[in-house]
């Protein structure tokens, strides 16, 4: 789904991987308060209705989203393992994840900042490596049944504020990331993963081993993989972006040695080259886009 402005309604994109036709699709944007904007980088309420099941295959982005389902359930399959979910929460992932529905979802999406979710949950982070949780299985109390009780308000502001008590009471509770982490995770991904891991330890004044020990536990994978699915992903967006750009500008821009090694790493990350990944990102949907009421 795309970033967008504060409560509005846009056409989903084609995400990569979806087999769905004659799919009608609304998206609801929100904006949420200052005091969460560190720790959240996107919220959007979204349904999708299709004739049939809805496949798609989730990448690597250097986030941790959280899905709050009204009701709709979705089957989730990975190298790691497979299962059913309604509401759950994907760690930091350094593989691709299948996602299935039978046509109907209808849900709030939560963008969290990797160091955001380390607050927001309050455990080590390195326990969702390449994982997928039910939310009723890993928060507290506030997150039970959030889903069906977001579902049961008759509006989309509504929802947001009552999401919004939640997120502001779990960051108000929640542990705060290591100074000396959170400086880290910050130049390494504002810079896409260029900075070296040794030099990242050496600035902060820790050992490699105290460094990289920390940073996993916070973030939620180590500084090496996290840099590559930070690379991985600003690839991705070059590739996608529009506009033409060969592979091998691609992997120039994004660090990567050559256009050898781009591949390689999309295969790995992705489970598809570049240029498949390329040719399944569709034009958006136009008909039966519209406002979420």
């Amino acid at each position: 789904m795309p970033t967008t402005g504060p409560d509005t309604a846009v056409p989903d994109t084609a995400v990569p991987g979806a087999t769905a036709e004659d799919a009608d699709v609304w998206m609801r944007a929100h904006r949420p308060r200052p005091s969460l904007r560190g720790q959240i980088r996107r919220v959007v309420g979204f349904a999708e209705h299709a004739g049939g099941a809805v496949h798609r295959r989730e990448l690597p982005f250097g986030g941790v989203p959280i899905i709050l389902s009204f009701g709709d359930q979705v089957r989730i399959s990975s190298a790691t393992g497979s299962g059913t979910y309604t509401s759950f929460v994907a760690g930091m992932h350094e593989i691709p994840v299948d996602t299935t529905h039978d046509g109907t979802l209808r849900c709030i999406q939560v963008d969290l900042d990797p160091l955001g979710a380390y607050r927001l949950l309050g455990g080590p982070m390195s326990e969702l490596h390449d994982a997928v949780v039910p939310v009723d299985g890993l928060f507290g109390p506030a997150w039970r049944d959030l889903g069906e009780r977001l579902a049961e308000l008759p509006s989309w502001p509504e929802r947001f504020e009552l999401l919004e008590r939640v997120l502001g009471q779990c960051v108000q509770d929640g542990p705060r990331a290591d100074p000396e982490v959170s400086w880290a995770w910050r130049r390494l991904a504002g810079s896409h993963g260029a900075v070296p891991i040794g030099e990242l330890a050496a600035e902060v004044g820790w050992s490699r081993r105290h460094f990289v020990a920390r940073f996993r536990g916070q973030v939620g994978i180590a500084p090496k993989p996290a840099a590559q699915v930070l690379r991985f992903a600003r690839a991705h967006q070059l590739l996608t972006a529009p506009g033409a750009r060969s592979i091998s500008d691609v992997a120039a821009a994004a660090g990567y040695a050559d256009h050898s090694h781009l591949i390689r790493e999309f295969r790995r990350l992705a489970g598809a080259t570049p240029s498949q990944l390329i040719a399944a990102v569709a034009p958006p949907p136009v008909a039966g886009a519209g406002q979420l009421s």
